[in-house]
C-alpha cells in the first residue's frame, strides 16, 4: 500500500539550502489546497518545471498549508497548478526566502 505523503501532518522542521546564488520561495495557501501540487519554473522556460506538494506543516493547534521549493537559483519564476500558470515574475533572490500569500485566494487570481 502506498502512503499519501500530503496526507500525514508535516511537524518537522522544514531546513532550507540557501546563499551565494540560491534562495528559497514558500507559497502560503488556505487548507483547499492542501495535497495540491505546484509546479516551478523559471520564467522564459515553461517546459522546465519542478514540483512541490502543498503540505500542513506546524504543531498543535497551529497549522499552515504551504509548498516550500529551496535551492532556487537567484531569477524570476512561474508558478503553475493542474497545468495552468497562476503566477508569473516571481523574484527569488539569492540568500533569501520569498513569500507568496495564496491563502483565502482562488489560485486562479492569484497570478
Amino acid at each position: 500500500m502506498h502512503e499519501n505523503y500530503a496526507a500525514r501532518p508535516h511537524p518537522e522542521y522544514v531546513v532550507l539550502d540557501i546563499g551565494d546564488d540560491l534562495g528559497a520561495l514558500i507559497v502560503y495557501t488556505d487548507d483547499a489546497m492542501h495535497g495540491t501540487e505546484v509546479e516551478i519554473s523559471p520564467a522564459g522556460d515553461d517546459s522546465s518545471r519542478s514540483h512541490k506538494d502543498v503540505l500542513a506543516r506546524g504543531e498543535g493547534d497551529r497549522v499552515a498549508f504551504t509548498a516550500v521549493f529551496d535551492r532556487l537559483p537567484e531569477g524570476v519564476y512561474t508558478l503553475w497548478t493542474e497545468g495552468v500558470a497562476r503566477a508569473r515574475g516571481v523574484q527569488v533572490s539569492a540568500g533569501t526566502v520569498a513569500e507568496l500569500d495564496w491563502a483565502g485566494a482562488a489560485p486562479e487570481l492569484a497570478a
